[in-house]
């Protein structure tokens, strides 16, 4: 997109979406869940595992809230089975889950890890056995530490080895596994790990945050050409995300600011996958060369079968030329409700990014792979957790997907962040996004009000396909 800024809507308060219209959402529709490995697993030195950035990064004072870490989590390596169970007590038919990279390939590339690689097979058996299709992220932010060494994303030779433990994984789960993505939200690696420094491996340096970014496409692409080869009829995309952007006002350096944040926070992640190349605004903006050789551009631009959104809030800004790139900051909207992360609730955003997904990138299919909110978990006496917050904020969402849906856009499921309360990356275990309460001290899973609500909603959904059938 060029021009006037994309879509600057200036609602000030949000419309509120309250009923789910279930008859827009195909009959085979999706419906699950997602968590993410460092988040979840534990066990990070069991079984061969070596350090991820994740590891480096949040044993390093000062970095996480509370001083956190991943290494205990939700100790899913050892609970999958219960794990498994939840998401059948839920009636979901889908989960996204991510393989460990340090997990599978300890020293980045070379040797695999038999016994890392065996802990997935057994999980995807174990998956199928419970009627619930596997959809496998390769790369959710755990960098071996070992390449990380080497210079990391900054530097080709990651994306190369990116594409070698993309074809083992592949080659060995493709027989059962079908639906996979290449890389999950790679501006939070680039932006936010090597140009904001707040996520792993902390970096604040604009040089190497663009060329990130570049290498994080080209994996995208050879990773997407290596699942292809080793499971022929793969469904492939790529996640991520995304926020509709609002001009904090009509003067025109408001209207420039917002056109530069959806620059940076959109069409920099959607224009090269969709064959566009770089924006060329974007690429003035940066000033910097990205390292490019020829044939790239087409190898990022692999057909996808699908895009996957992750959409949480919208964002807001004003010009700021003394802030950095992209020279925005955020204002905060006066009466929109917000969640426990201080985020706004506008499930008008996620309704307008999917229709603008299907008008200007036309895929062919669409899935929200993300889509959730924390808000503090009161405990009954009885042990209950009813979270009416929650609850709403999903009821929302649903509801805007739908109607997304029933105005074109070819949304094929929807996965709820998340299934499990986890480590929630720099805010560590304070901020709770699970439909399951986790009390990290025993590991006693607890159905929250909103897993319940969700379950209805997807016996609802199949009990109306039923009957039309």
């Amino acid at each position: 997109m060029t021009g006037t800024p994309a879509h600057p809507e200036r609602t000030p308060v949000p419309e509120r979406f309250d009923r789910i219209d279930l008859a827009a959402l195909p009959d085979d529709f999706l419906w699950g869940t997602a968590t993410s490995a460092y988040q979840i697993e534990g066990a990070v030195a069991e079984d061969g595992r070596s350090p991820s950035i994740w590891d480096t990064f949040s044993h390093t004072p000062g970095n996480i809230d509370n001083d956190d870490h991943g290494d205990i989590a939700c100790d899913h390596y050892h609970r999958t089975a219960e794990d498994i169970a939840l998401m059948r007590r839920l009636g979901t038919d889908a989960y996204r889950l991510s393989i460990a990279w340090p997990r599978v390939l300890p020293g980045g590339d070379g040797p695999v890890n038999a016994r890392g690689l065996d802990f997935y097979d057994r999980l995807i058996d174990a998956l199928l056995a419970a009627g619930i299709t596997p959809s496998v992220t390769l790369y959710h932010w755990d960098l071996p530490q070992v390449l990380q060494d080497r210079g990391g994303w900054p530097e080709r030779a990651t994306a190369e080895h990116f594409a070698a433990y993309a074809a083992v994984v592949a080659e060995r789960l493709g027989d059962r596994v079908t639906h996979w993505t290449t890389l999950n939200e790679p501006l939070c690696s680039a932006w936010i790990g090597h140009l904001e420094g707040t996520m792993a491996p902390g970096w604040r340096d604009l040089t190497a945050a663009v060329r990130a970014s570049f290498h994080l496409l080209l994996g995208h692409g050879l990773a997407a050409q290596a699942i292809r080869a080793a499971v022929p009829g793969a469904q492939v995309g790529i996640v991520n995300n995304l926020s509709t952007v609002r001009p904090a006002s009509d003067r025109p350096e408001d209207l420039a600011a917002a056109h530069r944040m959806d620059g940076h926070t959109n069409r920099w992640w959607l224009d090269p996958v969709f064959g566009r190349g770089f924006p060329a605004d974007m690429r003035s903006l940066y000033g910097v060369d990205l390292p490019e050789r020829p044939g790239d551009l087409t190898t990022i631009a692999q057909p996808l079968d699908w895009l996957g959104l992750n959409y949480y809030f919208p964002a807001t800004v004003a010009d700021a030329s003394d802030a950095p790139v992209p020279y925005v900051h955020s204002v905060r909207r006066g009466g929109v409700p917000r969640t426990g992360m201080d985020w706004e609730v506008d499930a008008g955003g996620i309704e307008s990014l999917l229709l603008r997904l299907t008008e200007e990138y036309a895929p062919r299919k669409l899935y929200v792979t993300e889509n959730g909110s924390s808000y503090p978990d009161v405990i009954r006496p009885d042990g209950t957790i009813d979270d009416p917050e929650r609850q709403d904020y999903l009821v929302q969402h649903l509801a805007a997907c739908a109607s997304a849906a029933r105005k074109g856009a070819p949304l094929a499921g929807y996965f709820a962040w998340s299934l499990l309360d986890n480590f929630e990356w720099a805010y560590g275990y304070d901020k709770r996004f699970g439909l399951v309460h986790v009390d990290y001290a025993t590991q006693r899973r607890t159905i929250k009000g909103s897993g319940h609500r969700y379950a209805d909603i997807i016996r609802r959904h199949r009990g109306r396909a039923a009957e039309a059938a």
